[in-house]
Order: structure tokens, then C-alpha cells, then sequence
């Protein structure tokens, strides 16, 4: 019989090894008990975020119940922005970075995300996406990875987390053991990396040597299938792969947080408590929960999971004490990191000179830019993953509008045309009749209808300007193309400006 002492003990242990979110821009009463009964760790979204100034009142908030407090964000910076979901990011993605190839820019970049994040009170950011897009089918990663090459992703990882912690921000290089080769959305199922263990070595775990080498002191697990390690566990739930692959082998003694629990990967095979209880057994530190289930009862549900656990002897109470104690040990290392440089309060300057950098354009550019008439701008729409948040705005049409009076646009999805006939004809190509057109698009290449759209639109139209704000994918026989390597904000705006010829 366990006393109610004892019980008490367990349940702030397990309240400690939880890191979930909540609705809203004020701490709810709830989340405050939670921190004051143990509670180490809270994750912000975007539907808690109006402006830096909010989010501070709020971080202090809920620091005045433990100054210690983990307070954690997902923000990338590109395409997966957080701080900025409202208005997009003004600092180009990992793409883009890697794509400009200069580590003094990408630790620039990171440090004034540093300072703008810092300034708002929060402590972990989960990233870098130290993965590298070995896949170009890949659903999930694309544009998040800093490119296919493992020298490349690994110097960008180093340098974005010397910039990030130069803030006074730690960071947490994510998805491990490697998310990038891989054909299925783990938010939905489980994706399977079937690469052999000499090829992972050389292929996936660079970045996170890299990121090791660099200070890192928290990583992120990956809800995927490594059969050349784990034949039956996803990298977030086996020992094999937490403890003797990044523990072991790798030596890395921070913290280890999983990527958000309630993803289908886990969450649909083994419930929200089991992959909980799985994850901490295994070697997790910290569970991530909150993107989808944000709840009071879902704080609950888990640490009763974690509780029962033990008492049933699924989960021995050292295990649970262990990632207490790296929680306790992270969150005192990074509440101790001192940020250097005052925050950019007015836009990140660097984030869309990083921009500008990483624009590269092919075809016969000097005969058709800057455009010589307002255009009309076609932007071809696809279903994105669940990562980039459905509010944040993309596209070059409104940063055009404001250089070139008069431009228009349209918004043209894979439903409008499977819906109706002449769709691209009626609202593509007439409007665009004794008018420059520019088309833009975001990962065609991965997209079979926006291929077809796009072709067929070309062909009308020759003289069209390609837009790619995705992945670079086979050359498309337009008058000009213009690859962003991102769908941020900032990339927009570079995009805009080559087009217009105006900054």
C-alpha cells in the first residue's frame, strides 16, 4: 500500500517530467496548481501569443509560481513559426539558410530570434530541425531541414544553436535519431527510416553529433520506426534508441523531450498514458503534450498514468526520479544562460537580409524583371502538415500589392479544380490577358495537381514568372523562375521585391 506521502511525492515527480500547453493568453487557474503542485515545464503556441509584450506579462506569470519554470515554444523561425503565426516569420527557414551557406549568418539569425524570444520569457525553443531531407517526398520536413547534404545540415545545426543560446535560449535539436528520410506524416502514422546503421551514421546522426559538439542540452525523439535499431518501438518509445543509441553511443547526457505525444504515430497505437508511460520507461526526460490536447484532464490523465505505472511496476520509480532530475538539472542550466545584445524590437533587419540572400533565380531574368505592368498573381494553395499553423499567411500577392499598385490576385486549391471546369482559365489566365503573370507555388514538385496546374498554365502562358516557394523541384519552361527556398514572410518579401525592383 502506497501512503499518502509517498503518493503525494510520486505525483509531483510526475507532474515534472510533463511539459504540456493550455488555451488562451492569460495562465489559467488550473495551470498555475500544476506548477505549484510540481509542475516544471509548460510549452506555448501560437493561440496563446498576441504580442512579445503579452507573452512576457504571461511568462512572468507563470514564473511567479517557479522561477525555474521550463517555458517552451516550437519556433523555427520559417515556415513553423510560433511567435509570429499572425503574420509570418521575418526570418527565412533552415532551407533558405542552408541554401545561402554562410554559418555566420544562420548563428546571426538564430541570435536575434534568441533575443526576441528571451525577451518574452521563454527559456526552450524546440529547434533546430537538425534532420536532413534526404527524401524530397518527404511530407513533414522539407523546407524545415537545413538541405540533403549531412555536412551542410550538420555546420547549420551547430551554428543556429551557438546563435539561439548566445540569446540565452536553449535549444533543442529535433527529431532524433533523423526525421528526414521518410515518406509519412507521423502526426497521422508511423513512418518507418529503413536505412541500415552504417548508413544512419553517415547519413542522420552528423547533425546531432554536431549539435552535441555545439552545447546542446536538450533533443527531441522522432515518432518514427528504425527497424535497424528497434524492430517493433518508434525511436520515442525505445531504450534501444534513447538510451543506447543517444545515451551510449553518442554520450549525450541533457535532456531528452519527445515530440508531442498526441501524434498519431504513438498516440493511436498505444493511447495518450501508454506512449507516456513507454516514453519515460524507455529513457525520456520530458513529455511534450498540448498541440491538440490542452486540457486540464490531459495533465491529469498523464501523470495518473506515470503514477500507476509505478504502482503496477510497469515504470520503476528511479526512472521517474532519473528524468525528474534532468528536468531540474535543465531547467537550472538554462534559467542560468545569459543572453548577449539587446532584442530587435522593430522586425528582424537580418531575417530579410538573410532572405534576400537566399533568393536564386534561373531563365531569362534580365528581360523580365522588374515587371514593367501591375501583374496578376496566381498562388497555387496546397494542404500543409499540421506543423505550420493554418493562420500563417504565405504568398508573394500582398508584399507585391504594396510595390506595385494594381497587382491582383487569386487563390487556387486542389478542390477548385477538382469542382470545377475552367477553373484556370477563368481565373488564372483571363486576368491576366495583356498583363505580366507571376505563379506561385510551394513544393510542386511534391504535388501531382499543382504540377499539372502549373504546366498547363505555362503553357498558355510562357512568358509566365515562376514563383517556387518550396523545395526546388525539375525546372519548369517558363520565362523566369524565382526559388525562395521557404514560404515565410521575409522570403516573400524577397520575392517581391526582385519582381517589382523595389525594396
Amino acid at each position: 500500500m502506497v501512503s499518502s506521502t509517498h503518493g503525494k511525492d510520486l505525483r509531483r515527480l510526475a507532474l515534472s517530467v510533463l511539459q504540456p500547453g493550455f488555451v488562451g493568453t492569460d495562465a489559467p487557474d488550473w495551470m498555475l496548481r500544476d506548477i505549484g503542485d510540481g509542475l516544471a515545464s509548460v510549452v506555448l503556441f501560437a493561440r496563446n501569443i498576441v504580442s512579445i509584450d503579452q507573452v512576457a506579462r504571461l511568462t512572468g506569470r507563470l514564473r511567479a509560481e517557479n522561477p525555474e519554470l521550463v517555458i517552451a515554444i516550437d519556433e523555427e523561425a520559417g515556415d513553423v513559426t510560433r511567435i509570429e503565426s499572425a503574420t509570418g516569420s521575418t526570418r527565412p527557414g533552415n532551407f533558405a539558410l542552408g541554401t545561402v551557406d554562410d554559418t555566420d549568418l544562420t548563428e546571426a539569425v538564430a541570435a536575434d530570434l534568441g533575443r526576441q524570444l528571451r525577451a518574452a520569457g521563454i527559456s526552450l525553443d524546440y529547434a533546430p530541425s537538425a534532420d536532413v531531407n534526404s527524401n524530397p517526398d518527404n511530407p513533414i520536413i522539407g523546407v524545415r531541414s537545413f538541405g540533403v547534404d549531412p555536412k551542410v545540415v550538420s555546420r547549420h545545426t551547430g551554428a543556429w544553436i551557438r546563435g539561439l543560446q548566445s540569446a540565452g535560449v536553449a535549444a533543442c535539436a529535433k527529431h532524433f535519431p533523423g526525421h528526414g528520410d521518410v515518406a509519412v506524416d507521423s502526426h497521422h502514422g508511423l513512418p518507418t527510416y529503413g536505412a541500415d546503421r552504417e548508413q544512419i551514421a553517415a547519413q542522420a546522426l552528423p547533425p546531432f553529433r554536431a549539435a552535441l559538439e555545439a552545447g546542446v542540452r536538450a533533443v527531441m525523439t522522432g515518432h518514427l520506426l528504425v527497424p535497424a535499431y528497434d524492430t517493433e518501438l518508434p525511436a520515442t518509445l525505445s531504450r534501444r534508441i534513447l538510451d543506447g543509441l543517444l545515451r551510449q553511443e553518442l554520450g549525450f547526457d541533457g535532456m531528452v523531450v519527445t515530440d508531442a505525444i498526441e501524434m498519431g504515430a504513438v498516440a493511436d497505437r498505444y493511447g495518450l498514458g501508454g506512449a507516456t508511460v513507454r516514453a519515460v520507461a524507455a529513457g525520456a526526460d520530458a513529455v511534450c503534450v498540448g498541440g491538440e490536447n490542452a486540457e486540464e484532464a490531459t495533465v491529469g490523465l498523464l501523470a495518473d498514468a506515470l503514477v500507476d505505472a509505478v504502482a503496477a511496476g510497469d515504470l520503476t520509480e528511479a526512472r521517474l526520479a532519473e528524468a525528474s532530475g534532468r528536468v531540474r538539472e535543465f531547467a537550472a542550466w538554462s534559467a542560468g544562460l545569459s543572453p548577449v545584445g539587446p532584442a530587435d524590437t522593430n522586425g528582424s533587419r537580418i531575417g530579410f537580409a538573410a532572405a534576400r540572400r537566399a533568393i536564386r533565380l534561373t531563365g531569362a531574368v534580365q528581360e523580365t524583371v522588374p515587371l514593367s505592368a501591375a501583374p496578376h498573381v496566381v498562388e497555387l494553395v496546397p494542404t500543409t502538415n499540421l506543423a505550420i499553423g493554418k493562420e500563417t499567411p504565405w504568398g508573394v500577392a500582398a508584399p507585391l500589392v504594396e510595390r506595385l499598385p494594381g497587382t491582383t490576385s487569386v487563390r487556387v486549391r486542389d478542390e477548385d479544380l477538382r469542382s470545377r471546369t475552367a477553373t484556370l482559365e477563368t481565373h488564372a489566365l483571363t486576368p491576366a490577358a495583356g498583363r505580366p503573370l507571376v505563379v506561385v507555388v510551394r513544393d510542386a514538385s511534391r504535388h501531382g495537381w499543382m504540377a499539372r496546374a502549373l504546366a498547363e498554365i505555362v503553357t498558355a502562358r510562357p512568358d509566365a514568372i515562376v514563383v517556387e516557394m518550396g523545395l526546388p523541384g525539375a525546372p519548369v519552361p517558363a520565362a523566369a523562375q524565382i526559388f525562395t527556398h521557404g514560404a515565410t514572410a521575409a522570403s516573400g518579401v524577397a520575392a517581391a521585391e526582385v519582381l517589382a525592383g523595389v525594396r
